[in-house]
């Protein structure tokens, strides 16, 4: 089966992930932060994978360590379900265009964990939210999943459509990495024998 479970206590933030990579978006998200939740459904049901994901964070002072702690877990928790990645496709590419905004994201499940980041916005600001924090997000995750992850603005104009086009991007080029390829079945994707 692969799903995993994390949870995650500091005195900062107590966090509790599972995924299912086999689902079929499915989304149980609750963090405090509206608008990252938004996000993170968004995130599970492009990518098929089931998420449940309940964080308690110091939002009074602000959001910065439950939006990266949920990174830091979610990764974890993508990395222990994918196991030693025999039988995946490994690689995930997709553009996705929202209204204005476009957004390239190639990645590699390769645990070598790596972020190319290109995705300037507009504004400091989505409402509440801190625009900067959608790449601690996934500096986070990258890091914690081992995953090389490049993410790439080719147009936008609206913060709120690039950030989403971001998780859905993201998202559908995860989709393909995770998912069993048919000709690989009992292979590892990778001619070092270990990944």
């Amino acid at each position: 089966m692969r799903k995993a479970e994390i949870t995650r206590k500091t005195k900062e933030t107590a966090i509790e992930v599972a995924v299912n990579l086999d689902g079929t978006g499915k989304a149980e998200i609750a963090t405090g932060v509206g608008f990252f939740d938004h996000m993170l459904d968004q995130l599970a049901r492009h990518s098929l994978i089931d998420m449940r994901i309940q964080a308690q964070g110091d939002t009074d002072i602000d959001d910065h360590h439950t939006v990266e702690d949920c990174g830091i877990a979610l990764g974890q928790a993508l990395a222990r379900a994918l196991g030693d990645k025999t039988g995946i496709r490994r690689y995930g590419h997709f553009n996705l265009a929202m209204d204005d905004a476009q957004v390239a994201c190639a990645l590699d499940l390769s645990a070598r964990p790596y972020l190319v980041w290109s995705l300037p916005m507009p504004t400091a600001k989505i409402g509440t939210f801190d625009t900067e924090l959608v790449r601690e997000f996934f500096q986070a995750l990258a890091t914690h999943g081992g995953i090389t992850l490049h993410v790439d603005l080719v147009h936008g104009l609206n913060s709120h459509h690039i950030a989403e086009a971001c998780f859905k991007a993201v998202a559908r080029a995860l989709r393909a990495a995770v998912e069993p390829d048919p000709r690989m079945a009992g292979q590892l994707p990778s001619t070092k024998g270990a990944l």
